[in-house]
């Protein structure tokens, strides 16, 4: 066999192996790219519960708008912090939990519950931060978390 018949029979091989790892390996940088969005999009919801949770602590005189409760600018906040990071403000459920028993709400502006720990809960199906369509039957609920208590930061003169 000639040399040049050698190197094209390498030629084929290397073709034939190539087309046969290629899948695999873009598979594999798919879902590395889908499982960084996801832990982005996790810390990013734990970031946003974390600055609605700090909201609930300072002295929030003069920042609520007219009829406004503290829990409805705190969730308008961790909504628009998400909106400015690319996740959609209309796909996002923000609750204000009661920590003891987290299937009440809880009332920050409520006098009888200064002092006690309270949950943020921020949460965003998954398809609405997937680079990759999801169907239905697989979405599931990307959730944030952060506990707090309830009390008040003034500024001193």
């Amino acid at each position: 066999m000639s040399n040049r018949k050698q190197f094209e029979i390498r030629r084929a091989a290397v073709a034939v192996e190539f087309a046969v790892v290629a899948p695999v390996l873009l598979a594999l940088v798919m879902g590395m790219v889908e499982l960084n969005r996801f832990l982005n999009a996790q810390n990013l919801l734990e970031s946003a519960a974390r600055e609605g949770a700090r909201f609930a602590s300072m002295d929030r005189d003069g920042m609520l708008a007219a009829n406004q409760s503290s829990s409805q600018k705190l969730a308008e906040d961790v909504k628009n912090y998400l909106a400015s990071n690319g996740i959609p403000r209309a796909n996002v459920t923000v609750g204000v939990k009661d920590a003891a028993n987290p299937s009440l709400d809880f009332d920050i502006d409520d006098p009888a519950n200064d002092l006690r720990l309270f949950e943020v809960q921020v949460e965003v199906d998954y398809s609405s931060i997937s680079f990759n369509p999801v169907s239905a039957e697989n979405d599931f609920p990307v959730v944030g978390k952060v506990t707090f208590r309830n009390g008040r930061a003034t500024i001193s003169d």
